[in-house]
């Protein structure tokens, strides 16, 4: 039995009320010639997931997460208590060096000094006000080997802080501003895994198309030889006129050329697939797909879910952080500044080490240094103004284009509904299409039409065919591009960035 006449029985049992659509298109995958059956055969989850295990796209992915992942480990450690060994050992130096005397002159003396020292230093920064505490231990040992003379210099324990004023406090805005790119980088990767299926599913309808183009093609040649051998027969009998043989040369001619063409435009498109995909070398032959989830999205849940689960939400707050940033920074990058230092601490020195513990000394440091421009042309002026400028071009940016996000998530969620009615009325459609040219074949076989009104049949049989797999194609890419759009499933009722690693196809 031929394939027009499986699918056109099971097409009039749809209309007749006894298929629904997703099993009208499965008994069309099932009704495929044999042709198309060879090698493996792969679904549309199957390339999916192809794509997001092997493809570059989707390693590049990982890597983006994870420097993400690092780049946030930094800036957390910045806030934590840094302990750090610091000094020098040995320092030993055997030179001639000029001495001045204390009568003004200078002598050259030899000098074979070994100066070393080492020291312990905990530092804590304090991000609400941009301090730096810190602890330290230090010891200095100094030996004058020409006069076989040891002096230690040993410091305990000292503590001290180092308080800017008026300059820009980094750390402050780190903590309003990282915790957020953190979090953005994680929806970002929800996002691409998203994208990832999307364009998978362009590639995958695309090589679909061809080989659907293909097939039909293929069926083409064969009805046109024997619509040959039946004008052939005919002119023998004298029942066709030459002109309508030479057609049928023709139509067999042109069929086969097209068959040709088919099958290079589909090992194109199969290398574009195999190429994004990650997949080994080889065309295993592609299913045609069940019709994508019928979903009936409201536009104002779409929008609160892109709102709730995407990152431009936290992209937008963070670029407007950032902005107040850069003012911050201008702001503290002139006028008044001061930097406010004080230590104290115990200190002793003594030829025996363990001397030095004995009675220590203790020691005070405080210190105020400070710079402020008294003229200076207007700069500060200039570059506070222009921070604030692009602060509030940055703001009507992230507005025009949250906007934009917003009207695109609405689009595409009231453009799903229409999308499977096309759907529906493209299965119709093909399903007519080749009825109507078994019918004009059987009927131009008993000579009741013309030539000419059986390559309209077959052309609108074609044409329906692709329409069909086109329209399916629209609706899986929406399907893909509304996850994408608002990182939620919907035929799971499910966020995507719960689990973090995307929901499974």
């Amino acid at each position: 039995m031929s394939f027009p006449s499986v699918f056109g029985r099971q097409a009039r049992a749809f209309f007749a009320g006894g298929l629904p659509l997703r099993t009208l298109a499965l008994l069309l995958v099932l009704s495929w010639p044999a042709a198309a059956q060879q090698g493996p055969a792969l679904g549309l989850r199957d390339v999916i997931e192809l794509a997001l295990n092997q493809s570059a796209v989707a390693r590049q992915a990982v890597v983006n997460r994870e420097t993400s992942y690092w780049q946030y480990r930094a800036y957390q450690s910045g806030y934590r208590p840094q302990l750090a060994l610091q000094g020098t050992l040995p320092n030993y130096n055997r030179v001639i060096t000029p001495v001045v005397q204390p009568d003004g002159t200078t002598d050259f003396r030899a000098v074979r000094i070994n100066n070393a020292n080492v020291g312990v230093t905990l530092t804590q920064a304090i991000g609400p006000t941009g301090a730096q505490l810190y602890v330290s231990s230090a010891v200095q040992r100094f030996d004058d080997f020409n006069r076989s003379a040891r002096l230690y210099n040993n410091q305990p324990v000292g503590i001290g802080l180092t308080q800017p004023i008026g300059r820009f406090n980094s750390l402050r805005w780190a903590r309003k501003i990282e915790p957020l790119r953190y979090e953005e980088s994680g929806r970002q990767y929800v996002e691409e895994r998203e994208t990832i299926a999307q364009r998978s599913t362009e590639l995958y309808f695309d090589v679909l198309l061809q080989q659907v183009n293909a097939d039909v093609a293929g069926q083409n040649v064969r009805a046109n030889e024997e619509m040959r051998r039946l004008g052939q027969e005919r002119f023998r009998l004298g029942r066709l006129s030459q002109s309508d043989l030479l057609l049928l040369e023709l139509n067999l001619l042109n069929s086969r050329r097209a068959f040709g063409q088919a099958r290079i435009d589909a090992d194109n498109a199969a290398l574009s697939l195999r190429a994004y995909t990650g997949q080994p070398t080889g065309a295993p032959r592609l299913t045609v797909p069940a019709a994508a989830p019928a979903l009936a999205v409201a536009a104002d849940l779409a929008l609160a879910q892109a709102r709730q689960n995407r990152r431009e939400t936290l992209a937008f707050r963070r670029r407007l952080l950032q902005a107040e940033s850069d003012v911050a920074q201008a702001r503290g990058s002139t006028g008044f500044q001061a930097t406010l230092q004080a230590s104290l601490g115990y200190v002793n020195s003594a030829q025996n080490f363990w001397t030095t513990y004995n009675n220590p000394q203790n020691q005070q440091q405080v210190s105020l240094a400070f710079a402020m421009p008294l003229v200076d042309w207007g700069r500060q002026k200039s570059v506070v103004k222009t921070a604030e400028l692009s602060r509030q071009q940055v703001q009507q940016t992230v507005a025009q284009e949250q906007v934009t996000f917003e009207q695109t998530v609405v689009l595409q969620a009231t453009q799903l509904g229409s999308l499977q009615e096309q759907l529906s009325l493209s299965a119709q459609a093909d399903s007519l299409a080749q009825r109507r040219y078994d019918i004009a074949q059987a009927t131009y076989k008993v000579g009741r039409i013309s030539l000419t009104d059986l390559n309209i049949a077959l052309a609108e049989k074609d044409q329906a065919k692709r329409a069909y797999i086109a329209a399916l194609r629209a609706c899986w890419v929406a399907h893909y591009r509304l996850r994408a759009l608002t990182l939620y499933d919907f035929e799971l009722q499910q966020p995507l960035v719960a689990s973090g690693e995307g929901a499974k196809w």
